[in-house]
């Protein structure tokens, strides 16, 4: 069976978990084993509680996670910090970004021989990015209440509405971007 490990996320704003417990106990139910740095999922709003709950087990450090867990599910890279608890061989999961990662990760990834697990690039056969899509969606309809904000006179913007009042045409908007989970024209 397999160890799974779950690191608190360290980066500013970061509120996302690696595993709900609803995955957890999945896993546990299959008779993997999963360890969860304690108060891991509390930006998301999963207690340690919920996850002894789903049969993981509550650990008090990432070295812990990381240096009981074959696999690791994160969020965010892994940062400076987190290198040296690498283990050789380990599988990382997490939205790697190596294309503007520091070469000490590249570096102690391969020099530990990690499988790394990039979500942004996982892709179907038909192209869609599946775990780009809900954040994608997510940043799509964020994306016009942020630019209200931008706009509001308080805020140094044009004092536009965008959606408008009576007798007051709304704002003509264009949001440019590529989305993530859909594939791009060829």
């Amino acid at each position: 069976m397999m160890e799974f490990g779950i690191p608190r996320e360290v980066r500013d704003l970061e509120m996302r978990v690696g595993l709900t417990p609803a995955i957890a106990l999945a896993l546990t139910g299959a008779g993997h084993t999963v360890f969860v740095e304690k108060e891991a999922g509390k930006g998301a709003g999963f207690s340690d509680e919920d996850y002894r709950a789903a049969g993981a087990q509550i650990v008090y450090s990432a070295a812990e996670v990381y240096g009981r867990a074959d696999i690791i599910a994160k969020i965010t890279r892994p940062t400076a910090e987190e290198h040296p608890l690498f283990r050789q061989g380990q599988t990382i999961f997490s939205f790697l970004h190596l294309h503007v990662s520091s070469p000490d990760l590249l570096e102690a990834l391969e020099t530990r021989e990690i499988t790394a697990v990039s979500y942004e690039l996982i892709e179907e056969t038909d192209g869609r990015r599946p775990v780009l899509l809900p954040a994608s969606e997510v940043a799509g309809r964020m994306a016009p209440l942020i630019a209200g904000q931008h706009l509001r006179s308080d805020k140094n913007g044009r004092g536009i509405l965008l959606s408008g009042l009576p007798g007051v045409p709304p704002a003509a908007v264009v949001i440019l971007g590529a989305g993530g989970g859909e594939p791009l024209a060829g």
